[in-house]
């Protein structure tokens, strides 16, 4: 780290946890986020004035004036351009440094292995069950640590599966591709837009801790978070033997 750097990320460098060594795998680190909206907005904006060395953005959407209420990482100004170009520009004026990929395109199975691949910590922030799953199969497959978001309405939820363990039970073990779960979005049911930006936060807390190497933190675990009344509730995951992605 030059003189610059240990400056502007003095404040980690002083907690015991991160220390110069824990700081320098954050600049050497590279994550992939699925989705720059609600949620991939706040965790790429901390991501980035962390100093994570790369970060690659994936969104096929563009900035709309309806995003604005919580999506923080765009403005006025960038309505109309692509969501991951808009993120980018804002990217580049908190952290210079940060090699910011934008990648506006929905990826398939295949395209989501090659960037998962390329990647030590992938977090999806994405608003629907499709990618949510491909994310997680590429994740598994590839034993890539899953940082997972959603919030819709008043309720978010939050939860980190460290696929490097053989214990560690995946997304699909949560949630299962098979169930029929109602697919709500927040075009037609409305989000309570703090909210996205606590849980996108959290996302990003829980990234930093896997890149420096904190074991404490929500590996195996969910957060379920209640707005109006301000509830946390955490409660323990365990792997399906049955998951038709992770079973045995």
């Amino acid at each position: 780290m030059n003189d610059q750097q240990l400056l502007r990320y003095s404040r980690h460098i002083l907690l015991d946890e991160i220390g110069i060594e824990g700081q320098q795998r954050l600049l050497d680190a590279k994550v992939l986020i699925v989705g720059v909206g609600g949620l991939g907005s706040p965790a790429a904006l901390y991501l980035a004035a962390a100093g994570v060395g790369r970060l690659t953005l994936c969104d096929n959407d563009n900035v709309d004036f309806s995003n604005l209420q919580r999506q923080i990482i765009h403005r006025t100004g960038t309505v109309g351009l692509p969501k991951v170009d808009s993120a980018r520009r804002a990217i580049g004026e908190i952290n210079p440094d940060v090699d910011c990929v934008a990648l506006p395109e929905r990826v398939d199975q295949e395209r989501l292995l090659e960037l998962v691949g390329d990647a030590d910590v992938v977090l999806d922030c994405c608003d629907n069950f499709a990618t949510r799953y491909a994310v997680n199969r590429a994740c598994v497959l590839l034993r890539k640590p899953l940082v997972s978001g959603a919030a819709i309405l008043t309720h978010g939820q939050l939860a980190v599966f460290d696929l490097r363990r053989d214990d560690a039970p995946c997304y699909n073990c949560l949630f299962s591709e098979d169930s029929e779960s109602p697919e709500l979005r927040c075009a037609t049911t409305g989000v309570f837009a703090p909210l996205v930006g606590v849980i996108g936060t959290l996302q990003a807390a829980e990234a930093i801790k896997l890149l420096a190497g904190i074991e404490r933190g929500l590996s195996s675990r969910l957060l379920f978070v209640d707005a109006l009344d301000m509830n946390f509730m955490r409660s323990e995951l365990r792997r399906d033997p049955s998951c038709k992605v992770c079973g045995a």
